[in-house]
């Protein structure tokens, strides 16, 4: 099964990337699942958004600690599933650049440990002010992250992380993005 990653922040074409890759895939023949978190068919995926479209620590907390127990709960259903040629991920241990500073490369390098990675990983690093822009142009409830102070920390965080990602540039047209994508998909082969 070829694994495979797609986060950012909120706004960097994330889900816009999974289904174009989905699409590829599916052009092939291949048995497509893509799993964008948090999901909504389940109570963690769920209690997550809701959290998400609150304010406070404890909202904070609860987002993060319901969306890693969606994807993990995803991990467990879907990557040992025979059936599956290709799994997408949008939304994954990145999740983790917003607990706090410490507790976040803990916590990464635990989740890197216990959950699947791959050579095909992808961080769309994408400008706060962009990011912002594209989020307002949605018809969507803004969420708790979903503000410049916000989003420029996060990006700042996710720094730390991204070490071992393939990282791009997030801000480029949909097409050159999903080319690049495509490509190193292929390479990874």
């Amino acid at each position: 099964m070829k694994f495979i990653v797609i986060d950012g922040l909120d706004g960097s074409g994330k889900d816009t990337q999974i289904n174009l890759l989905a699409k590829y895939y599916r052009n092939k023949g291949k048995n497509v699942v893509v799993r964008s978190h948090p999901c909504d068919d389940n109570k963690y995926g769920r209690k997550s958004r809701q959290a998400l479209q609150k304010t406070g620590k404890i909202n904070h907390i609860k987002a993060t600690i319901y969306f890693g127990m969606d994807a993990i709960r995803s991990v467990r259903k879907y990557s040992h599933d025979d059936s599956i040629d290709v799994l997408i991920f949008s939304r994954y241990i990145l999740a983790v650049m917003y607990l706090p500073s410490v507790v976040n490369t803990i916590t990464y390098k635990l989740v890197c440990f216990l959950l699947p990675t791959s050579d095909t990983m992808f961080f769309l690093d994408v400008d706060p002010e962009e990011s912002l822009r594209r989020i307002s142009s949605r018809d969507e409830e803004i969420e708790m992250f979903e503000n410049i102070e916000s989003l420029t920390k996060n990006r700042e965080n996710s720094k730390k992380f991204t070490y071992n990602w393939n990282v791009i540039d997030g801000n480029q047209s949909i097409e050159e993005i999903n080319r690049q994508i495509i490509n190193k998909c292929i390479e990874c082969d």
